[in-house]
C-alpha cells in the first residue's frame, strides 16, 4: 500500500474510475486512477491541502465524473479490485507521474502543453500531463 485509505476511500476512488473512464477499459480506469493518487500524495502546486483519496476526489472543480451518475451508482467488485490495485502501488504509464488528464473532442490530438503542463502521453482518449521537473517530488 502507497497510501492509507479507508473502504469507503476505496469505494470512492472505484466509482470515480468507472465514471472517468469506463470507455477506456480497466487499463485507462487503472490510469485514472494514478491520476487521484498521485494528487492525493503530491504536496505541490494546487495539490498542497490534499492528503487523501477523499480530498483528491472531491477537491473543487477537478473530476467531472462526480457529477455522473456512474460514480452515483454503487462500485462491482471489479472495479474496486482496479481500485485496490492503484491504491497498493500499480503504474501505468503515461500516468505514472500524472497530475491532471482531459479528453480532447473527438478527432482532437492532445495539446503538448496543458494548463503549464507537459503531455506524458494519450491512452485511447485521455491525455495525461505531468509537472515540470523538480516541482513535485516524484510520486513513487
Amino acid at each position: 500500500m502507497i497510501i492509507d485509505y479507508s473502504t469507503k476511500e476505496l469505494d470512492l476512488l472505484a466509482r470515480l474510475m468507472r465514471a472517468e473512464a469506463l470507455g477506456e477499459g480497466n487499463l485507462g480506469m487503472l490510469m485514472v486512477g494514478n491520476v487521484v493518487v498521485n494528487r492525493a500524495l503530491a504536496d505541490c502546486l494546487t495539490f498542497k491541502d490534499v492528503r487523501t483519496i477523499y480530498d483528491a476526489i472531491y477537491q473543487a472543480n477537478q473530476f467531472t465524473g462526480t457529477q455522473s451518475s456512474l460514480f452515483q451508482a454503487s462500485a462491482t467488485s471489479l472495479e474496486k479490485s482496479l481500485a485496490k490495485r492503484v491504491l497498493d502501488g500499480e503504474y501505468y504509464h503515461p500516468a505514472t507521474n500524472a497530475l491532471w488528464f482531459y479528453a480532447p473532442s473527438s478527432g482532437s490530438s492532445c495539446k503538448s502543453v496543458w494548463y503549464n503542463q507537459d503531455l506524458s502521453g494519450r491512452y485511447k482518449n485521455h491525455c495525461f500531463y505531468i509537472p515540470d521537473p523538480g516541482t513535485c517530488k516524484e510520486l513513487h
